[in-house]
């Protein structure tokens, strides 16, 4: 925080005020808006990414596709229609890609308690 000395007195006081008033009032608004939760959510969820696809791509895909019946992997599946391609393999695995992110940074931020670090709204 940066003060500005103009004078002795009353005026370097209300600059001081005016300051930490700023401060304080911006981190109420990071406190109640819940921006660290989100923030932490955010972070968490852009680490385990990698991990969390290995695992899809790797592990879930695979027992999908023999459960399928397809020795395939899960996001080359199609089905041919005349000259077009429906490519449902993939969307399937975005889908199981999507759930299993969402289910780990769920778990992470309930473990973590990470939630309750943002202000309680009223």
């Amino acid at each position: 925080m940066h003060y500005h000395y103009v004078h002795k007195g009353k005026y370097m006081k209300k600059i001081f005020t005016v300051g930490t008033t700023h401060v304080h009032g911006f981190l109420d608004f990071i406190r109640e808006q819940g921006v660290i939760g989100l923030s932490i959510g955010f972070v968490l969820g852009t680490a385990v990414t990698k991990v969390v696809a290995s695992l899809v791509s790797d592990i879930v895909n695979p027992i999908l596709s023999i459960l399928l019946g397809s020795t395939e992997n899960l996001k080359e599946m199609k089905l041919n229609v005349g000259n077009v391609s429906i490519l449902w393999g993939s969307f399937l695995a975005a889908i199981v890609d999507f759930i299993v992110i969402a289910c780990v940074v769920y778990l992470v931020i309930r473990i973590l308690k990470i939630d309750a670090l943002d202000k309680k709204k009223n």
